[in-house]
Parts: structure tokens; C-alpha cells; sequence
């Protein structure tokens, strides 16, 4: 019986799964990123991006490089709510109700195009988000462990969908957006695939799992004891007030999501190979971390302004504690 991971041995293995991740999807690091903090939080994830950014083979090589379980859920006007949490079958043989448990039941859970079912479609994975449960006739089933739901969303298609509500979005601990490519890195994806790559065969690209499970709960219990400063707390609540006091936006960060800046900014701390919390690491974390809890007024949006200009405005604005 192998011994279980050190603090050290799983911050290795987590560095170890950009390299890995990389044999398959090239030039987005900052999401890789983004989604190992998200496990490391016990978060959840929207990825924004055109079609054809690889958000997909991302989640995939992801589940494929922590040996944990994936599954997909096509999200569409006609999803229902038991699509996604299971339901109760009847069996004729026994005279019985059995549950038949939904694609939710996974490790990470990729739900794609989550804006284009309607709310009472979207509201259904509330429940699995916070409570890491689903409840299917009065009777609450726990959810396996990790669980993180990695939601996509496309930015510029906007008919025929159901733009997710504040109180959902603030469910999400970041907000990635996944960029088109570079020339240079659009000409390296292409010439993988001139040389045989198969984005739907991982093994071929000689994916391997290099972290499991035992390292995630190493790395948490190292990031929980990572240091936070007063300063440090009372640096991430001013950036937080000073959204809500902006004059371009309707809706500023709450205190829930003041929490989640503490928790990103932590694991990244760890992550970057330190057991204390620095003004550097809650401003690399603000964006993704603090994107979509935030509403524009409408005029600001007429004049071009957007949420990460406010956010950026309001880091170089706040006072830096030294």
C-alpha cells in the first residue's frame, strides 16, 4: 500500500498535470490553472468562449490526467431537470420504484451550453453545486467526491437562450475565458492534427494520469493552512466594497464573493510554492475570481465598458498594503 501524498509530492503532481494537459490542448494555460485552483477550492467553474476553443477536450484531458470520472450533458430547450439529477423508475419485476441515478453523478461534470435551458432546468444543478447533493422524491443522495461542474457558455450567440441568473452565476467560483488562439498557436494545433492527433482518443495523444484524488486531499489540507494576514483580509474586503461604491456598475461583489477571492487567492498561493497569502496573489486571482458577480448600468455597457475594466480600475485604485 502506497503511502499517502505529502504537501510537497502533491503541489508536484499538480504542476506536473499543465505539462500533461498540454500534450492535448494547446496555449490555455491560464484555464488549466483556473480549474486546478477550482478543485483545490471545492468550486465550480463557467468557461466562456466562441465554439472550437477546446473547453470540451479541456475538461476531458482534466478528468483524464487526475484519474477521475467525467461525463457530458448537451444542454438544450428541452432538458429536463431528471436529465441531469436522475429519476425514479418503475420496475415491473419487483413492483418497485428504483432510482436510476443522472449524469451529475460524476466526479467532473461538464455542462455544456448551460445558458441555453431554461431556468428550471439550470436551477436543478443548484442544489448539486452548494449542497454536493441531488434530492429526488424527498430523498437527498450525496454526490461523489470531488465533484466540480465545469459550465460553458458561448459569448456571442445570444438567441434562444437563458442568460443565468445573478444568484446562479455567484455560484461559480471563476469565471474563465478561454481566448482564440495566437497564429502561432493556432499553426501548432493544426500541425498536431496533420500528424494523426485525435482530440476524441486521449490515449493516442499519450495522455496519462499523473494526480488522483489522494493528492487533491493532500493539497487541500496544506492550502487550508496556508496564512492569511489581516492586512491581507482587510486588502480583499476593500476591493470588494469598492466595487459596490463604482459608478458603472449596478451590482457589486457581495460578501460571498469576498470569500471566494480569499480561497482562490490561497490555493494560488500554495500553488506558486508559498505558505502565506500576498497582495500579488488576490490581484492574479480578481479577474476570473470576481468577473461575473458584478452587473454593469446599462449606459456603462453603451459606452464600451466592461466588467474586467472595472475590476483592473479598481485594483490600481485601492491601496496596496505593504
Amino acid at each position: 500500500m502506497s503511502a499517502a501524498p505529502t504537501a510537497d509530492s502533491a503541489r508536484a503532481s499538480l504542476e506536473a498535470l499543465r505539462t500533461e494537459i498540454a500534450k492535448a490542448v494547446v496555449g490555455q494555460d491560464p484555464a488549466v490553472t483556473g480549474l486546478v485552483v477550482a478543485l483545490l477550492c471545492r468550486g465550480h467553474v463557467l468557461l466562456e468562449g466562441v465554439p472550437g476553443v477546446a473547453k470540451t477536450l479541456l475538461v476531458r484531458t482534466l478528468a483524464a490526467s487526475l484519474q477521475l470520472e467525467t461525463k457530458r450533458v448537451q444542454f438544450t430547450p428541452d432538458l429536463m431537470p431528471g436529465d441531469i439529477t436522475g429519476s425514479l423508475i418503475y420496475d415491473a419485476r419487483t413492483a418497485e420504484f428504483s432510482f436510476q441515478a443522472g449524469p451529475v453523478f460524476t466526479n467532473l461534470l461538464l455542462a455544456d451550453e448551460i445558458n441555453r435551458t431554461p431556468p428550471k432546468t439550470q436551477a436543478s444543478l443548484l442544489e448539486a453545486m452548494e449542497e454536493r447533493q441531488v434530492t429526488v422524491d424527498g430523498t437527498p443522495r450525496p454526490l461523489p467526491e470531488p465533484f466540480l461542474v465545469a459550465a460553458t457558455q458561448n459569448p456571442v450567440e445570444y438567441e434562444g437562450t437563458y442568460p443565468l441568473p445573478e444568484a446562479q452565476l455567484d455560484r461559480f467560483l471563476l469565471k474563465l475565458v478561454l481566448p482564440l488562439p495566437s497564429r502561432e498557436t493556432e499553426i501548432d494545433v493544426l500541425t498536431r492534427h496533420a500528424e494523426g492527433f485525435n482530440p476524441r482518443d486521449l490515449d493516442s495523444a499519450g495522455i496519462r494520469p499523473v494526480a488522483g484524488p489522494a493528492d487533491l486531499d493532500a493539497a487541500r489540507a496544506a492550502v487550508a493552512k496556508t496564512t492569511v494576514s489581516p492586512d491581507i483580509t482587510a486588502y480583499i474586503v476593500d476591493i470588494c466594497r469598492a466595487t459596490r461604491e463604482s459608478p458603472s456598475l449596478a451590482l457589486g461583489v457581495s460578501p460571498r464573493g469576498a470569500t471566494a477571492l480569499l480561497a482562490t487567492a490561497r490555493a494560488w498561493a500554495w500553488l506558486t510554492g508559498r505558505d502565506y497569502v500576498t497582495p500579488d496573489d488576490v490581484k492574479a486571482l480578481a479577474l476570473p475570481t470576481l468577473r461575473h458577480r458584478i452587473q454593469l448600468r446599462p449606459e456603462a455597457e453603451m459606452e464600451g465598458t466592461t466588467p474586467d475594466s472595472v475590476i483592473t480600475s479598481v485594483l490600481a485604485h485601492v491601496p496596496v498594503p505593504r
